[in-house]
């Protein structure tokens, strides 16, 4: 029998509804996102993890379907999910989630996540290690129990607003963004690339004090941090030369270094990030 022909209970049509409902707290749909891990899982998405259910979402989901003998509709009926597995099962919110699970509400977990600052490494739909540090640390953020369990207070704070900077910023390096605050293929992108030419002048982007200043493990290359009012906190790294010292207090537009390509970078750029009490938020919602 044809999936489009069957009459769901009342309770499977709302967690459907539910499941794809545009969410309150991300740039993108959380239910899409787990959608397209659910797809990438399955060797037919490769993509970003957007959470946009743009062409290339379509057409995979449409190649899944006609692979699995099911209409090539390209919308996701209630037979796509149980088609794909354990990716396709458990809308968000429909159970507790606790390490080592794995479904369709962990990726949506994950996607939301990494919106509110927290990303957990890969988007892949599994609640392992790196997904319940970042729990634990939304939860402390949140003022919730940081105990690595997401259950309805956890999936509720997930959906408020997102975070904004309360400070006003001046952009570090007056050059075009590279590339955004938000997904970039599996992961998540928590800042934004300025790509300016190799030696260019960083300067502070409102008045604070260094906290770091010095090259740093994890790719960040040569890193300046500084720490404003309000919990904030502004990052720097890839620098070719730090300008600062621990300790020194800079004024906006201060120099704090020098554009450089130092760490994981493939060519000379500032990478910029913005954190609220440990959040990263998006630096655009502070910047002119």
């Amino acid at each position: 029998m044809r999936a489009c022909r069957l009459r769901l209970p009342a309770v499977l049509v709302v967690f459907a509804v539910l499941a794809l409902a545009p969410s309150a707290s991300a740039s993108g749909n959380a239910g899409i996102a787990a959608l397209q891990v659910a797809l990438h899982a399955r060797g037919y998405y490769v993509g970003t993890i957007d959470g946009v259910k743009g062409s290339a979402t379509t057409a995979a989901l449409r190649r899944f379907q006609q692979q699995e003998g099911l209409p090539p509709t390209g919308t996701l009926t209630p037979a796509t999910r149980r088609a794909l597995g354990r990716y396709g099962r458990y809308p968000l919110g429909s159970r507790t989630l606790t390490r080592g699970a794995v479904g369709w509400d962990v990726a949506a977990l994950q996607f939301l996540l990494a919106w509110h600052g927290f990303p957990s490494a890969t988007f892949d739909g599994g609640l392992g290690g790196h997904t319940a540090k970042a729990l634990k640390r939304f939860q402390r953020w949140a003022g919730l129990p940081a105990d690595g369990v997401a259950g309805a207070s956890t999936i509720a704070a997930l959906r408020k607003p997102l975070a904004r900077c309360p400070l006003p910023l001046a952009w570090p390096v007056q050059a075009p963004v590279g590339a955004g605050f938000g997904p970039r293929l599996d992961r998540f992108h928590a800042g934004i690339d300025l790509v300016a030419e190799q030696g260019a002048p960083v300067r502070a982007a409102a008045y604070g004090r260094v906290a770091f200043a010095a090259f740093a493990n994890g790719g960040w290359g040569k890193l300046v941090v500084l720490v404003h009012r309000d919990g904030v906190r502004t990052i720097y790294a890839h620098l070719s030369r730090i300008s600062v010292r621990p300790g020194q207090t800079v004024a906006t537009g201060e120099q704090v270094g020098l554009v450089g390509a130092t760490g994981d970078a493939t060519g000379p750029h500032l990478h910029f990030e913005v954190r609220l009490r440990g959040a990263a938020v998006d630096p655009r919602s502070a910047l002119p």
